[in-house]
């Protein structure tokens, strides 16, 4: 057995689980965020692998990751790894981004057992018009967390809660501010699956259509409702989209 990668946090641990899903967080998100999935996913059948990125949680000592150009590869080779099983990558937000770019990387290394993509929240094109070359002020943050809504908003009230999640989430905006697909990438093959709440205010149902375009697979869109994060509140129906057989 590989050692354990502190890239993936495994709530309920069964490598002899024949599938994985593996998921993505949002811009200044962790891997507890999807912690609660497990417990609507069959244990047996299904194992859920959570990608933690630096610099937060069980990875707070380590330095931030400021590009997709680092982040993509180095998920991409501890997935690879692990890759005798089928798996399925879901991402949210600034998630699915980096979920559809370490896809990319492992379809061109012809790993075979990628077989759907669940990309939630985000525009295939990103939001350029809101984009910024620069990190964002603390100003500029808050009211962008805010406008979002999601339960991370409310450390902002706890001075010392502020100054250890800020920096983490203006790397993480400026990471994906700076991010631009590949418009000559070549598509995917795997199934695409496109997810988001009817009152997200930065991205709408027409708009996820645009991920139909990145493969000649399957290519499906799901509304629910609910805004930025509508995640919360259909936890269990997106765990049963994401791996049901297809």
């Amino acid at each position: 057995m590989p050692p354990k990668s502190p890239w993936l946090v495994t709530p309920k641990p069964n490598p002899a689980a024949p599938r994985r899903l593996v998921c993505f967080p949002h811009a200044g998100g962790s891997a507890s965020f999807y912690r609660t999935w497990a417990q609507y996913l069959d244990p047996a059948a299904v194992e859920l692998q959570i990608v933690q990125y630096p610099g937060r949680e069980s990875r707070i000592a380590e330095p931030l990751v400021g590009s997709m150009a680092e982040l993509a590869p180095a998920v991409a080779e501890v997935l690879r790894a692990e890759a005798g099983r089928e798996t399925v990558l879901f991402g949210h937000s600034m998630g699915a981004a980096v979920a559809y770019e370490v896809l990319r990387i492992l379809e061109a290394q012809q790993v075979p057992h990628v077989n759907r993509l669940c990309v939630s929240g985000r525009k295939l094109s990103g939001h350029p018009g809101e984009a910024s070359a620069r990190p964002l002020s603390d100003t500029e943050l808050v009211a962008s967390m805010n406008a979002l809504g999601g339960t991370q908003t409310g450390v902002l009230d706890d001075p010392d809660l502020r100054a250890m999640v800020l920096p983490i989430i203006r790397n993480d905006y400026h990471l994906i501010d700076t991010y631009r697909p590949d418009p000559a990438a070549a598509p995917l093959t795997a199934e695409v699956v496109a997810l988001t709440g009817d009152a997200d205010p930065r991205v709408d149902a027409a708009q996820m259509k645009e991920w139909a375009g990145v493969t000649t697979g399957a290519f499906s869109v799901h509304v629910f409702p609910g805004g930025h994060f509508y995640l919360a509140d259909h936890a269990a129906e997106l765990a049963r989209i994401a791996t049901a057989l297809g």
